[in-house]
């Protein structure tokens, strides 16, 4: 197998380079290599590498950001999957795809299926529902994993952004009126090794979460709780509860974002475990 990975300097993409590396082949471009805001470059690349399967963890992420670039938003998450779809077809390749819980308005009382309507909030979620549009319109061999409150030890998340406020502040507020399950990318880019391990498997749109619920006040003092179990920090800040009302940004979130992953465990026998058994794996790993 000859597997093209895009965004191998990324929070997931850098597990997805551990986890791929002994199926074959690899090709691991991070930004430098291979920007995906450049169509024309990315279509020269792919035909150049040829590749049997193609893994796109590349992605513009910064949310609030995306309001004021939704023109840098879609064409890295709408245009460039879009491509790399169509360049797919083309080998014969299939397309490893990932996107957001950010498709949803949140306004649902219960875990969204693959079926359910989409209604973005904001920019980034219109983006990332624009580059499934491309995938699932182009004929190639696709798989597009919705994934919900992705962290890891590489990159920006909201994982890494409380342990460093633990050190700085001795107390800071964190909104509780939003609900979803924070998903370890290790645990994404082992599932997704796992698939591609198989050659043939099913293909189409699939959510794929942690198991389990919490707001992001109750991840917080999870963080929190478990880095000092690992003993990470000696003492734990104090965490406000506050709404989303008080804690304006420039991009609405959804407020439900919890994903039924019943399709895929049902397609693949495959599911991801608790969110909270991954936040312990995680930090048990943590360098701090």
């Amino acid at each position: 197998m000859k597997i093209l990975l895009t965004g191998a300097s990324g929070q997931l993409g850098r597990e997805l380079k551990r986890s791929l590396a002994s199926l074959g082949e690899l090709i691991a471009c991070d930004r430098s290599q291979l920007d995906l805001a450049d169509a024309k470059a990315l279509r020269a690349a792919v035909r150049d590498i040829a590749p049997t399967a193609i893994v796109n963890a590349a992605a513009y992420t910064a949310v609030d950001k995306a309001e004021s670039e939704p023109q840098l938003a879609d064409a890295i998450n709408a245009e460039a999957p879009g491509v790399l779809a169509a360049e797919a077809r083309r080998l014969g390749a299939l397309l490893i795809h990932y996107s957001t819980d950010y498709v949803f308005d949140g306004a649902k009382p219960t875990p969204y299926t693959e079926d359910d309507a989409t209604a973005p909030l904001a920019a980034y979620g219109r983006s990332k529902l624009a580059g499934e549009a491309a995938i699932t319109g182009s004929g190639a061999r696709h798989l597009i994993l919705r994934s919900s409150w992705v962290y890891g030890l590489h990159g920006a998340n909201f994982m890494k952004t409380m342990l460093r406020l633990g050190k700085e502040r001795d107390e800071f507020r964190v909104v509780d009126d939003q609900i979803g399950a924070p998903t370890w990318t290790r645990h994404l880019a082992d599932v997704s090794a796992l698939i591609l391990a198989r050659r043939e498997a099913p293909d189409g749109l699939y959510h794929l979460a942690a198991a389990g619920e919490t707001s992001w006040h109750g991840y917080a003092e999870a963080i929190f709780e478990e880095a000092r179990n690992a003993g990470l920090i000696d003492t734990s800040p104090t965490v406000r509860r506050i709404t989303s009302a008080e804690f304006p940004l420039p991009a609405a979130r959804p407020a439900n974002s919890r994903l039924d992953c019943s399709r895929f465990q049902r397609d693949f026998g495959l599911a991801l475990p608790d969110w909270r058994i991954g936040l312990v794996d995680c930090l048990a790993d943590a360098p701090y």
